[in-house]
């Protein structure tokens, strides 16, 4: 009997494997991970650990550009975030998703796995995938299933001498990709704590001097930065590191999960908090009032089919057929003023512009003499429902 795993190398995932051959007697576990932003050495460790763990194969693929042009880019022209975050994690899902059913189509496995608990959104995006392409396997939660808590898959872990690489005292549970990074566990489960400055990576200050963030879009999409043309994901990793060297684009937030829990949240997302704040700056001089506000009702509907990990609903398609025609405009340059811990854009332009100079400026006489007749009928139902004195 065969089955596929979705595996990091974290915590969960690394007592899976043990769980899948001793608890449900699976003689060929397969382990499948995929590299959406994880550095060559977590990969190769995660080779290695399952391995020694007694897998039957090992998959690791490259899907980090795959990553950044089908999910991250289409993340960019939805402004994509979920209650104040950047979607990163959730936005990875799918994608890994998609690759363990490809390896288990080719390996013709009965049965497909993951490690998320019963508490998280992960297990939603990961089976809706599975159901989706993959229907007649049947889908195994061992985390779930068998009820564990993390200090107990520690105590499991060492147990059966599976390395792993928290402890008890610090139990941190951190997802990692190109687009962000999520941390939670542990301390960080009281929202009256301060998180610690261990947990976090990206955003270290290291850099407390002003510089300049230019970014050019075309189509919707930042294609140069500070003037070079850079190839997506090594554009991604540069942005990460200028914004994340001035301690931008850190999000503590009480979220709501799927199921309706509320969880305290911690990401790291230089890059997409610098990006879709840019991207929006130019949206709101290019479209028209009208299609701003609409927009915004678009994207908080693409946002949450992804947080919920419905990736095939055939809203998702639809949505982005309307927001192919308006791209076309997202076209020009912004100039962000980096600092300590602040981000501010500071000037913007494009050949689509709406905002023209001439009409706004104070100093110019256009439009003032001719609102007479307009600033009449704009009062005139307020006028007339004081007048009946009710």
């Amino acid at each position: 009997m065969k089955v596929v795993l979705a595996y990091s190398g974290g915590l969960d995932t690394s007592v899976c494997i043990k769980l899948l051959q001793e608890k449900y007697k699976f003689d060929k576990v397969i382990t499948v991970t995929v590299d959406v932003g994880l550095d060559e050495k977590e990969l190769k460790e995660a080779e290695e650990k399952a391995y020694n763990l007694g897998v039957y194969k090992h998959y690791t693929i490259d899907a980090k550009e795959e990553f950044v042009k089908n999910y991250i880019f289409k993340a960019i022209l939805f402004n994509a975030n979920y209650e104040g975050y950047p979607l990163s994690t959730a936005l990875a899902r799918p994608l890994i998703a998609e690759k363990v059913v490809e390896v288990a189509k080719k390996e013709d496995a009965d049965a497909l796995a993951h490690g998320c608990t019963g508490k998280g959104n992960d297990q939603f995006r990961f089976e809706n995938v599975f159901r989706s392409l993959y229907p007649r396997a049947r889908i195994i939660a061992p985390i779930r299933e068998l009820n564990l808590t993390r200090r107990e898959s520690i105590e499991y872990a060492k147990k059966h001498n599976i390395p792993i690489p928290v402890d008890i005292d610090k139990p941190y549970s951190v997802d990692e990709n190109l687009w962000g990074r999520s941390i939670e566990g542990g301390i960080l489960e009281n929202p009256l704590k301060e998180p610690p400055e261990e947990i976090f990576k990206w955003t270290k200050l290291t850099n407390d001097k002003d510089e300049y963030l230019e970014i050019y879009f075309e189509d919707g999409l930042p294609v140069e930065v500070n003037g070079k043309s850079i190839e997506p994901v090594k554009m991604i990793k540069e942005l990460n590191k200028i914004v994340g060297s001035h301690g931008v684009g850190r999000i503590d937030i009480i979220e709501d999960r799927i199921l309706g829990i509320k969880s305290r949240e911690i990401y790291e997302a230089p890059a997409a908090y610098a990006i879709l704040n840019m991207h929006k700056s130019l949206e709101q001089m290019v479209l028209s009032r009208r299609e701003i506000r609409f927009k915004e009702i678009i994207d908080s509907e693409w946002s949450e089919l992804i947080y919920y990990g419905l990736w095939y609903e055939p809203l998702r398609e639809d949505l982005e057929g309307f927001v192919e025609k308006i791209r076309r405009r997202v076209k020009g340059l912004v100039v962000a003023k980096l600092g300590r811990r602040s981000f501010e854009i500071v000037s913007r332009d494009s050949p689509f512009s709406l905002y023209k100079r001439e009409i706004v400026s104070f100093d110019e006489k256009s439009l003032q003499k001719s609102l007479d007749g307009m600033l009449f009928y704009h009062s005139l139902q307020s006028m007339l429902y004081k007048s009946l004195r009710i």
